[in-house]
């Protein structure tokens, strides 16, 4: 499956492997598949532009290896615009990268498209989504975040609501295709709330992986997500 090929029955669920068991990454990858996710979502995190510190280059080069479905890779990082076309190279379809760490945001996402994949910006709670509008041209998607990056834990925060109904009206009042995503804080209880006001692509981590039993949680999720308003 390509990008291009996702969101034909509707907003999909992209399961965050943070959580999963990496002593038996290609099983959980496997298994996902098998449940029914469409993509998968991986959380970069450098120690320093969040306080948490992840996996690198080696984890997504094993991930593409072991998935047939399309990668986006989150950078939580410092300076990302460093890195983010070696994510391409090691197999990210997608690499989303916060615009709050750009120090030239419209340079980062050409180098990232020119490599092959297809960036995305990704905004922080305190962020206003105004902050993203001039480059909405040049990208793929937006990710609003619903919980402060880097934390595990918390809550989602509403005013993500507010950020998704202002991206997808400049999306229709333009005529642009960029596609908005949303991470943190996804349950049965918000998924459902977060679709209406315009998310297709939505991270669910311990949703999924904390659940017991992943194509149920997905086809839980995904059917809340899909439901007429």
């Amino acid at each position: 499956m390509s990008v291009d090929e996702l969101l034909t029955d509707g907003p999909i669920v992209l399961p965050a492997l943070l959580l999963c068991d990496f002593g038996h990454l290609e099983d959980e990858v496997t298994r996902l598949e098998a449940a029914g996710a469409q993509a998968l979502h991986l959380d970069i995190m450098d120690g320093r532009f969040v306080p948490q510190l992840t996996y690198g280059m080696v984890v997504v080069d094993a991930v593409r290896r072991a998935a047939s479905v399309p990668i986006e890779v989150h950078l939580m990082v410092e300076q990302p615009e460093q890195t983010a076309v070696d994510y391409v190279h090691a197999g990210a379809d997608i690499v989303t990268v916060h615009i709050e760490g750009l120090a030239d945001p419209a340079a980062a996402l050409a180098a990232i498209a020119d490599a092959g994949g297809r960036p995305h910006l990704a905004i922080s709670p305190r962020t206003p989504a105004e902050q993203v509008e001039p480059f909405l041209e040049s990208c793929g998607g937006v990710l609003v975040m619903s919980v402060e990056p880097g934390f595990g834990g918390q809550s989602f925060q509403p005013t993500a609501l507010e950020k998704l109904h202002w991206l997808r009206d400049q999306r229709e009042h333009r005529g642009l295709a960029f596609r908005l995503g949303v991470d943190g804080g996804i349950a049965s209880s918000t998924i459902g709330s977060v679709a209406q006001a315009g998310a297709e692509l939505i991270v669910a981590g311990s949703a999924v992986i904390r659940s017991g039993d992943y194509a149920a949680a997905i086809r839980e999720l995904e059917g809340i997500a899909r439901a007429p308003a």
